[in-house]
């Protein structure tokens, strides 16, 4: 198989996969793409929140087939990419793949504290970090389900990657050296 300059990250919400594909694309000078982005934009032109997203998802496969067909065109047509994403892993098998894990309360505790109101308001998330972890395990759940009746695999198994960080015990910089560094032995 042949490997293409693409670094996919996947792992838990609150794990870091934004802030760490945004630094790894300014590091590296790739483009990003985050299917979470595309996600929710999916969401938003119908109205609905993340979590409602999901839960039409688990009944309506043409939103994961959206997302899905994206990121094989991307993985078809680009290089020099990083792609933040639940499934790219399972599309690129070419790319270099990482998974950054975290244990839920941290992940809720983490994104109650650093999100912006708009997006706290716009993704109905509860008053509380307990409860916000209760709706994102419910969340990986739903999409653990979906991706196993779609597709036949598991996002949150760690070994369908090449490199797994826990985000609890490194910092994002220190998550971005770990990265650079295994992805260049990987391309020798």
């Amino acid at each position: 198989m042949n490997k293409k300059n693409i670094i996919t990250i996947a792992g838990r919400p609150g794990s870091g996969k934004s802030t760490t594909a945004k630094g790894l694309s300014q590091t590296l000078q790739y483009q990003r793409f985050s299917s979470g982005d595309f996600f929710r934009a999916i969401g938003k032109e119908r109205g609905i929140d993340v979590f409602q997203t999901n839960l039409v998802a688990e009944s309506e496969k043409t939103i994961d087939e959206l997302v899905d067909k994206k990121l094989r065109d991307l993985g078809e047509t680009s290089d020099n990419m990083i792609i933040d994403s639940r499934m790219a892993w399972h599309w690129m098998p070419y790319s270099f793949r990482v998974y950054l894990d975290l244990d839920i309360n941290i992940a809720a505790q983490r994104i109650f504290t650093n999100l912006e109101q708009e997006r706290l308001e716009a993704e109905h998330i509860p008053d509380t970090a307990q409860e916000y972890a209760v709706q994102l395990q419910q969340r990986l759940n739903s999409e653990e389900k979906r991706y196993q009746n779609l597709y036949q695999v598991n996002p949150y198994d760690i070994t369908n990657y090449d490199l797994v960080i826990n985000t609890e015990e490194h910092s994002t910089k220190e998550a971005q050296s770990l990265i650079v560094k295994a992805y260049n032995t990987w391309l020798q």
